[in-house]
């Protein structure tokens, strides 16, 4: 395998913007695992405690995503 075959088959993988998750094979992305801390996301989602799991924020707001539990957070804030 040549070098411009490695790079292109390695950079083929790689998806900007996923957070460290990966496309299933349909195309939709994981969701973040429902054990995961406020504490041990990227930005902390205010409202929440350090050790409050993302199962614990889903269930409180409503919400699936990441983004819409923060959404929802900062329209309560209001």
């Amino acid at each position: 395998m040549t070098y411009a075959e490695a790079t292109k088959r390695s950079t083929a993988v790689k998806q900007p913007g996923l957070d460290d998750r990966h496309r299933d094979k349909d195309g939709t992305i994981d969701k973040k695992h429902g054990n995961t801390k406020n504490k041990n996301l990227p930005n902390p989602i205010p409202g929440f405690g350090p050790e409050t799991t993302l199962k614990t924020m889903r269930e409180k707001t409503g919400k699936t995503s990441e983004k819409a539990i923060r959404a929802e957070m900062a329209k309560r804030k209001r």
